[in-house]
């Protein structure tokens, strides 16, 4: 005998009319709690959005936002990766409350709480809907590694510890010394 399940499966209308003070994200139409970041976690990120931030403004290339931010890819797919990069030219994705279509460059930030979706579940979402790179950092380790779409999975352009400089296949001329962006973080 099956068991049955009564879990409701979600869309992204669905999720508009939560009322609860939570962040979520929706993946599969499963809605999923984002509980708050940890500090270690916000200044990975705001160090990673700064550099990153200027070098796109430095070039014009596009624009360069972070979370929380919904990036709609279908009606029951909603992540909310933590920083994300869209070139100029396709800067129309941009909508006033969400981003409708894969953003150039996702990159996600691991924690404990939300490591297994990141590495998982969103990671094969993103692939699926061309997000061309994909950057998973580990700031317990210190390390950062860079994908890029191979004909059916991602292909590990590069994987970068503190003390070395990362480059971006996508961001030509990005460089980033990656003790800028671990210097002084403890776990």
């Amino acid at each position: 005998m099956q068991a049955e399940t009564n879990q409701k499966l979600y869309t992204y209308d669905d999720y508009l009319k939560l009322d609860d003070d939570n962040r979520y994200e929706l993946i599969g139409g499963e809605l999923i709690l984002v509980p708050a970041p940890k500090t270690v976690h916000q200044r990975v990120s705001q160090r990673l959005n700064h550099l990153i931030t200027e070098f796109v403004l430095k070039n014009n290339l596009g624009e360069v936002l972070y979370s929380p931010v919904d990036v709609v890819l279908t009606k029951t797919d909603k992540p909310q990766p933590d920083i994300l990069f869209i070139s100029k030219e396709r800067l129309n994705i941009i909508k006033e409350k969400y981003i409708e279509g894969a953003p150039d460059l996702v990159i996600e930030i691991l924690s404990a709480s939300t490591a297994k979706h990141d590495r998982v579940l969103k990671s094969r979402l993103y692939f699926a809907h061309g997000v061309k790179e994909y950057w998973i950092i580990d700031p317990d380790l210190k390390t950062v590694e860079i994908f890029i779409p191979g004909e059916n999975n991602w292909y590990l352009f590069g994987a970068y510890h503190e003390e070395e400089k990362l480059i971006s296949p996508l961001l030509s001329g990005l460089e980033i010394n990656l003790k800028d962006v671990f210097v002084g973080l403890t776990p």
